[in-house]
């Protein structure tokens, strides 16, 4: 793979700078939250002294409206207050659990966790210890981190898909289009062989050679047309699946090494299914090549169909290799192949074809090193 530092450097300023932006942000709040812990711990303090107040107060005497007002502003921090007597106080807490010790007594825990205790003193006199939990702004503030990552990571997940999407949109769009050049490239020198098998046809030679040359010309043109229809939405009608399938089959059948031993076999005579045969066909042969590659010029290869109710489920199995299981959505992607010579787009194309075309399904129904079943799976024509 080569290196491309004109476009890597973007990439890599970008990916710096969203980092330092996420650090700033997590430094500031984490800035915000000491300073509001430090501001709580102040009001606290004030709050225990003006408690310490009340505590050595008798009952007539006059505590003063600052007093009465620092005890009873404060309506958000949740607090205990133990005695020296034992008894407890608190404010800011559910009515209705503080009545139960167990709860006071893993409040108190947590809060000693959350916040030293302030302990009140008079004199060297031991009043009251005053325990603290945080605020509700302070939970959320703490809380806020977590969240705004989430929310980031969330954002750059949308900006990855959106740009794999695209990518992915504008390589389908070049793919379409070599293969509508390609078809438009075949076609001139096609026309010229149609043209001369037509002369030798008139010559003093064996029949069977024009013929045969007729028949490859045939199978150019399916190649042409199947090209020529990529990048656009195909005109599916009802064919016979059996007799498309054995037809694709025979041929590839007639045309590769005598090492490999066919076999075709069907639950069904006939069976009616919405297709496109030429890219039906081009379905067929990319699994039997496949199967042939992966067998390396020997074995056995045997396709059979068995219809599934509302479906009709076409097998292709070979004796090859096999494939990881944990390969088997991944032979499906474009570029991945397992060959030294490839392009990796032969699987990549029948799912397009089973699945966009005909709203099919194809899939590894089984692999070892005995061999692969690949099956397709095609709506029946009722």
């Amino acid at each position: 793979m080569n290196f491309n530092p004109k476009k890597r450097t973007p990439n890599l300023i970008l990916l710096i700078s969203a980092f330092v932006i996420v650090s700033l942000i997590l430094w500031n709040t984490n800035s915000f939250f000491k300073k509001f812990k430090e501001e709580e711990r102040s009001k606290m303090e004030i709050w225990a002294t003006a408690q310490s107040e009340l505590l050595q107060s008798s009952e007539n005497m006059d505590l003063g409206n600052l007093t009465i007002k620092v005890l009873q502003n404060n309506s958000s921090t949740p607090m205990i207050l133990v005695n020296k007597d034992g008894s407890i106080k608190t404010n800011n807490m559910p009515e209705d659990m503080v009545k139960d010790s167990l709860y006071l007594r893993g409040k108190i825990k947590k809060f000693e966790n959350e916040n030293t205790p302030i302990l009140i003193d008079q004199q060297g006199e031991h009043l009251a210890t005053l325990y603290y939990g945080n605020s509700e702004v302070l939970n959320k503030l703490k809380y806020y981190p977590i969240a705004l990552l989430l929310i980031i990571f969330l954002f750059a997940a949308v900006i990855f898909f959106f740009f794999k999407t695209n990518k992915a949109s504008e390589q389908n769009k070049l793919w379409a289009g070599m293969a509508k050049e390609t078809a438009h490239q075949i076609g001139t020198p096609l026309s010229s062989l149609l043209g001369w098998n037509e002369l030798l046809k008139n010559e003093s030679i064996n029949p069977d050679i024009p013929l045969e040359i007729e028949k490859d010309i045939s199978r150019l043109e399916t190649i042409t047309e199947r090209f020529s229809k990529i990048g656009s939405l195909p005109e599916l009608k009802p064919h016979d699946i059996v007799k498309e399938t054995r037809d694709a089959f025979e041929y590839l059948k007639r045309r590769s090494s005598k090492l490999i031993h066919f076999s075709f076999n069907t639950k069904v005579d006939t069976i009616s299914v919405l297709l496109n045969p030429s890219l039906y066909n081009w379905t067929i042969e990319n699994l039997v090549k496949n199967g042939i590659d992966a067998m390396k010029g020997r074995g056995n290869i045997a396709l059979e169909i068995i219809p599934d109710g509302k479906y009709v489920n076409i097998l292709v199995a070979d004796t090859g290799h096999g494939i990881p299981k944990s390969d088997y959505q991944t032979i499906f992607n474009p570029g991945v192949t397992s060959k030294k010579r490839g392009w990796g787009l032969g699987l990549s194309l029948v799912k397009r074809i089973v699945e966009e075309y005909h709203q099919g399904k194809i899939k590894v129904l089984s692999s070892n090193k005995e061999g692969t079943i690949m099956q397709i799976s095609l709506r029946v024509n009722q």
